[in-house]
Protein backbone atom coordinates (compact mmCIF):
# COMPACT_ATOMS: atom_id res chain seq x y z
CA UNK A 1 0.00 0.00 0.00
CA UNK A 2 1.32 3.60 -0.78
CA UNK A 3 2.32 5.76 1.58
CA UNK A 4 0.37 9.37 2.03
CA UNK A 5 2.55 11.80 2.41
CA UNK A 6 2.07 15.60 3.02
CA UNK A 7 3.43 18.11 0.92
CA UNK A 8 3.88 21.47 1.13
CA UNK A 9 4.15 23.87 -2.45
CA UNK A 10 5.50 27.33 -3.01
CA UNK A 11 4.43 29.37 -6.48
CA UNK A 12 6.73 32.38 -5.85
CA UNK A 13 6.42 35.52 -7.83
CA UNK A 14 8.20 38.66 -8.64
CA UNK A 15 6.07 40.72 -10.91
CA UNK A 16 5.03 38.49 -13.53
CA UNK A 17 7.28 35.63 -13.16
CA UNK A 18 7.13 32.28 -11.20
CA UNK A 19 10.61 30.95 -9.54
CA UNK A 20 11.41 27.55 -10.56
CA UNK A 21 14.41 25.89 -10.83
CA UNK A 22 16.25 22.33 -11.95
CA UNK A 23 18.47 19.78 -10.37
CA UNK A 24 22.21 20.49 -11.55
CA UNK A 25 23.17 16.99 -11.22
CA UNK A 26 19.94 15.41 -12.07
CA UNK A 27 18.72 17.05 -15.71
CA UNK A 28 16.01 13.70 -14.87
CA UNK A 29 13.94 15.59 -12.29
CA UNK A 30 12.83 17.97 -14.38
CA UNK A 31 11.50 21.46 -13.93
CA UNK A 32 10.21 22.12 -10.47
CA UNK A 33 8.93 24.94 -8.07
CA UNK A 34 9.82 24.68 -4.32
CA UNK A 35 8.01 22.03 -2.37
CA UNK A 36 8.45 19.34 0.42
CA UNK A 37 7.57 17.54 3.47
CA UNK A 38 4.97 19.02 5.56
CA UNK A 39 6.94 17.65 9.61
CA UNK A 40 4.53 16.51 12.16
CA UNK A 41 3.00 19.71 13.87
CA UNK A 42 4.17 22.17 11.07
CA UNK A 43 1.36 23.54 9.15
CA UNK A 44 0.93 23.83 5.36
CA UNK A 45 1.95 27.14 5.86
CA UNK A 46 4.82 27.31 7.40
CA UNK A 47 5.89 24.28 5.59
CA UNK A 48 5.47 26.54 2.72
CA UNK A 49 7.72 29.11 3.86
CA UNK A 50 10.43 27.21 5.82
CA UNK A 51 10.71 24.41 2.21
CA UNK A 52 10.95 27.88 0.30
CA UNK A 53 14.22 29.19 2.64
CA UNK A 54 15.99 25.65 2.37
CA UNK A 55 15.81 25.23 -0.91
CA UNK A 56 16.20 28.90 -2.15
CA UNK A 57 18.61 30.22 0.30
CA UNK A 58 16.42 33.36 0.51
CA UNK A 59 13.91 34.28 3.10
CA UNK A 60 12.55 37.35 2.13
CA UNK A 61 9.28 36.12 0.71
CA UNK A 62 5.39 36.77 1.98
CA UNK A 63 2.61 34.33 2.18
CA UNK A 64 0.30 36.11 0.28
CA UNK A 65 -3.16 33.00 -0.14
CA UNK A 66 -3.42 29.21 -0.34
CA UNK A 67 -3.84 27.82 -3.43
CA UNK A 68 -5.93 24.93 -3.59
CA UNK A 69 -5.20 21.09 -2.70
CA UNK A 70 -3.97 18.63 -4.82
CA UNK A 71 -3.77 14.49 -4.51
CA UNK A 72 -1.04 12.95 -6.54
CA UNK A 73 0.08 9.55 -6.97
CA UNK A 74 3.53 8.95 -7.35
CA UNK A 75 4.45 5.50 -8.27
CA UNK A 76 4.73 6.47 -11.94
CA UNK A 77 8.51 7.57 -10.83
CA UNK A 78 9.47 4.77 -8.86
CA UNK A 79 8.12 6.18 -5.29
CA UNK A 80 5.24 4.01 -3.83
CA UNK A 81 3.35 7.39 -2.29
CA UNK A 82 0.48 9.60 -2.39
CA UNK A 83 1.00 13.02 -1.97
CA UNK A 84 -1.61 14.98 -0.11
CA UNK A 85 -0.38 18.42 -1.77
CA UNK A 86 -1.15 21.93 -0.47
CA UNK A 87 0.04 24.76 -2.77
CA UNK A 88 0.61 28.29 -1.67
CA UNK A 89 1.18 31.73 -3.31
CA UNK A 90 4.63 33.51 -2.30
CA UNK A 91 5.82 36.96 -3.14
CA UNK A 92 8.98 38.00 -2.66
CA UNK A 93 9.25 40.71 -0.61
CA UNK A 94 12.13 42.55 -2.24
CA UNK A 95 13.72 42.35 -5.66
CA UNK A 96 15.40 38.81 -6.26
CA UNK A 97 18.54 37.79 -8.19
CA UNK A 98 17.55 36.96 -11.75
CA UNK A 99 19.29 33.38 -11.65
CA UNK A 100 21.21 31.29 -8.97
CA UNK A 101 22.44 28.13 -7.56
CA UNK A 102 21.88 27.08 -4.07
CA UNK A 103 23.17 24.24 -2.16
CA UNK A 104 19.75 22.74 -0.46
CA UNK A 105 21.43 21.14 2.96
CA UNK A 106 17.72 19.99 4.88
CA UNK A 107 17.23 17.18 2.58
CA UNK A 108 14.46 15.15 3.79
CA UNK A 109 16.33 11.83 2.86
CA UNK A 110 19.26 12.56 4.86
CA UNK A 111 21.01 12.63 1.61
CA UNK A 112 23.91 14.99 1.03
CA UNK A 113 23.71 18.58 -0.47
CA UNK A 114 21.94 19.05 -3.45
CA UNK A 115 22.34 21.65 -6.28
CA UNK A 116 19.58 23.55 -7.40
CA UNK A 117 19.62 26.15 -10.22
CA UNK A 118 16.85 29.26 -9.89
CA UNK A 119 15.23 30.96 -12.70
CA UNK A 120 12.29 33.24 -13.41
CA UNK A 121 9.72 31.77 -16.00
CA UNK A 122 7.37 34.42 -17.50
CA UNK A 123 3.99 34.07 -16.60
CA UNK A 124 1.52 33.91 -17.87
CA UNK A 125 2.66 31.73 -20.64
CA UNK A 126 6.54 31.52 -20.35
CA UNK A 127 6.79 28.60 -17.79
CA UNK A 128 8.59 25.90 -18.80
CA UNK A 129 6.88 22.00 -18.51
CA UNK A 130 6.95 21.42 -15.11
CA UNK A 131 7.29 17.46 -13.56
CA UNK A 132 5.02 15.43 -11.38
CA UNK A 133 1.94 17.93 -11.35
CA UNK A 134 4.37 20.93 -9.84
CA UNK A 135 1.87 22.76 -12.76
CA UNK A 136 -1.60 21.08 -11.03
CA UNK A 137 -2.77 25.02 -10.10
CA UNK A 138 -0.89 27.35 -12.25
CA UNK A 139 -4.42 28.20 -13.44
CA UNK A 140 -5.25 29.00 -9.64
CA UNK A 141 -2.63 31.42 -9.52
CA UNK A 142 -3.36 33.04 -12.89
CA UNK A 143 -6.60 33.86 -11.86
CA UNK A 144 -5.74 35.21 -8.21
CA UNK A 145 -2.62 37.61 -10.07
CA UNK A 146 -5.78 38.32 -13.12
CA UNK A 147 -3.56 36.69 -15.97
CA UNK A 148 -5.08 34.79 -18.82
CA UNK A 149 -4.91 31.18 -18.66
CA UNK A 150 -2.82 29.21 -20.48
Amino acid sequence: MAALKRKAFAYITWEHALLVFRHVDFPEAGIQVPAGSIEPGESAEAAALRETFEETGLADFMLVAPLGEQVYDMTPFGKDEIHHRAFFHLRCAEAPPRTWRHMEQARSDGGEPIAFEFFWAPLPGGVPPLIAGHNALLPALLRALGLPPL
